[in-house]
């Protein structure tokens, strides 16, 4: 497993958003997260990510103890959070956005003397346009940031994150508001990266995400409540109770 927690849980003014939640990662692999507003979902991932502190449990990252880490120190051991609102910089290209997204990118004096940043440049541009390639967004290289679509500035984000040395990318919706044929593809690019980089998913389109992934969990009331196989999982009637349910009630 590249990630595990173990009873986490995290308390606001005495109410239980998180609460000994279990959860694991296996390498090379999308896992989901689901559940109704209010279940959990998001604080899981703000905890394992840094931005929230745990109150209880451990987090494990390659089998490294991680709990309770500054977000830049989790960022730089490879896990690497994308929001639901792409972060990008709109007056620069899309191959500009990529490339300032290194940790410790710049040159020493030694590189500017010696002409070495000459090389290092070089590299981080090959490096940039094989992500850009991956993602199947190369075609868009000089493109400005504010000229993508919605769908287009989430793989930016995505290649934004994998220039930063990604081994899990903790993603939170990344298909929300994106048109289902984007979306679709999205997701068929990212089970084709699962060699690169393993991925947790929050995400509510199920009709769109469910195929594409390897293993699910159901959140409610800040527990993990179901877990399995995401054709098993969705037939469990305590998550058609609890999950569908609301969902149907909101409809």
């Amino acid at each position: 497993m590249i990630l595990e927690t173990n009873n986490l849980s995290k308390f606001f003014d005495g109410v239980k958003a998180l609460y000994r939640a279990n959860i694991a990662v296996e390498k090379g692999s999308i896992t989901l997260i689901i559940g109704p507003n209010g279940s959990g979902k998001t604080t899981l991932i703000n905890v394992i990510s840094g931005f929230y502190k745990a109150d209880e449990g451990k987090i494990f990252f390659e089998g490294r103890d991680i709990t309770n880490k500054s977000p830049f120190e989790i960022s730089r051991l490879g896990i690497i959070r994308t929001f639901q609102i792409p972060k990008a910089l709109k007056k620069l290209t899309v191959l500009e956005n990529v490339l300032i997204a290194p940790l410790g990118h710049g040159d020493s004096a030694f590189e500017s003397i010696t002409g070495k940043w000459v090389k290092k440049e070089t590299e981080l541009v090959e490096k940039a346009f094989k992500i850009l390639e991956l993602l199947k967004i190369d075609h868009l290289w000089d493109r400005k940031a504010h000229e993508l679509s919605g769908g287009q500035l989430k793989l930016l984000e995505t290649a934004r994150a994998m220039m930063k040395g990604a081994k899990l990318l903790v993603m939170d919706e990344p298909i929300a508001g994106v048109n289902p044929v984007l979306a679709e593809s999205m997701l068929r690019i990212f089970s084709e990266m699962k060699k690169e980089v393993s991925f947790l998913i929050v995400e509510h389109r199920l009709d769109i995400v469910l195929k594409f992934v390897d293993y699910a969990y159901v959140m409610a009331n800040g527990m993990v409540i179901a877990e399995g196989k995401a054709e098993d999982v969705i037939q469990n009637p305590r998550v058609v109770e609890v999950y569908l349910g609301v969902e149907n009630r909101e409809t």
